[in-house]
């Protein structure tokens, strides 16, 4: 049979009583004769020798006489008949006290019980009173703590869901509006159909690759192979993988490095796919004719690494989201016109953050440029 947890509290308090019942009973029953014969001593001394004697209860017949002996039973009777009436009246206390303790006790424990019932089934709203700084307060914060996170994974699923068929169902639209149009003759079969096919397959399998890429990195998948790594040759290596691209849209890209800079632990590889894809949003977001420098600088046993542009900036109330899966902050600008699959910088964060550093972006306002700042630790 199993019992709830108020039966067993009561079972625990019934245990204690009982056992400090028998205790009791066990030691009186041992020093109950030698502290009944002191006692009855000192009132023969008391009293005098005479009067004692004269009640037959002089010290020379004491408690081994026939009428000390009786009276010493009957002391023993009614003492232990007062033991067994106070063990009732505990016993019903403690009945009373067991039941109120363990309602209060066990009360959360349902309410939480319920809780994570509902929890259980998708309700992720639900909380529970943290009352007191006690272990049952700290239970019911830690719940309602687990509860709020699970409700942010949920709303975080169900957006990352809708942002992932809407970015799968622009350029499959564009595909299939292609094939009907070359099915009804409306598109000529040309080299530049196929080409505009072409490239929003490309497009697809672009994001594809780069959802993997994020979910591999998020969930700890991706193994790095840290070791110390140059970073002006690794930035240097950045630069020339752009050069051609910022310099046909007019964008001059400068390094502002430190004569003398210490190695790093990281993965060269992944370190340059953060480089590329902060010195690609760079120029995504720079108009021809503007500048982006890419800046490092000694910190208290780390390197600070800079990625500043003259672009677009980034108002404030967008900075807090921009490492956001598929975060656009200008909404009107197109993946298709160069925003990129939307998750290159949410993947550059916790590539850095792996590393054992941090990334983050700073901006003056709209039209002021921006700033992308991380850490990495050194060797």
């Amino acid at each position: 049979m199993k019992l709830n947890l108020g039966v067993k509290l009561f079972i625990s308090y019934l245990a204690v009583l009982l056992v400090g019942v028998v205790v009791l009973a066990a030691v009186a029953q041992v020093s109950l004769p030698g502290a009944y014969g002191r006692h009855l001593g000192q009132m023969a001394e008391i009293m005098g020798d005479s009067g004692m004697m004269d009640g037959g209860m002089g010290p020379g017949r004491g408690l081994g006489s026939g009428s000390g002996q009786e009276l010493f039973a009957n002391f023993q009777y009614s003492f232990y008949e007062a033991l067994a009436w106070a063990a009732l009246a505990a016993l019903t206390v403690a009945l009373v006290v067991s039941l109120l303790i363990s309602r209060r006790l066990t009360a959360p424990l349902r309410a939480m019980t319920a809780a994570s019932q509902r929890v259980a089934e998708g309700r992720y709203s639900e909380r529970v009173p943290a009352r007191g700084g006690d272990e049952l307060g700290q239970l019911a914060a830690s719940f309602n703590s687990m509860a709020t996170k699970l409700e942010q994974v949920e709303s975080m699923r169900r957006q990352l869901i809708g942002d992932v068929a809407h970015e799968l169902r622009t350029p499959l639209t564009a595909i299939k509006g292609s094939m009907e149009g070359l099915v009804d003759g409306v598109l000529p079969a040309s080299p530049e159909t196929f080409a505009q096919v072409a490239a929003e397959a490309e497009r697809l399998n672009r994001l594809v690759d780069d959802l993997q890429e994020l979910s591999r990195v998020e969930s700890g998948a991706v193994v790095l192979d840290l070791k110390p790594v140059s970073l002006p040759e690794l930035i240097e290596t950045a630069r020339k993988r752009l050069a051609h691209p910022y310099a046909s849209k007019g964008v001059t890209l400068t390094l502002d490095l430190p004569a003398a800079l210490s190695p790093v632990r990281a993965d060269t590889d992944r370190l340059l796919q953060v480089l590329t894809n902060l010195l690609g949003n760079a120029l995504q977001y720079t108009p021809a004719g503007g500048h982006v420098m890419l800046s490092a600088e000694l910190r208290a046993g780390e390197i600070l690494v800079r990625v500043a542009d003259t672009g677009i900036g980034i108002p404030a109330e967008h900075l807090p989201h921009i490492f956001d899966r598929f975060y656009r902050v200008d909404k009107s600008r197109s993946r298709q016109a160069g925003g990129g699959s939307g998750i290159g910088l949410t993947i550059s964060k916790a590539l850095v953050e792996a590393h054992g550093g941090h990334l983050w972006a700073e901006s003056p306002g709209e039209g002021r440029g921006s700033i992308f700042l991380f850490t990495l630790p050194l060797v």
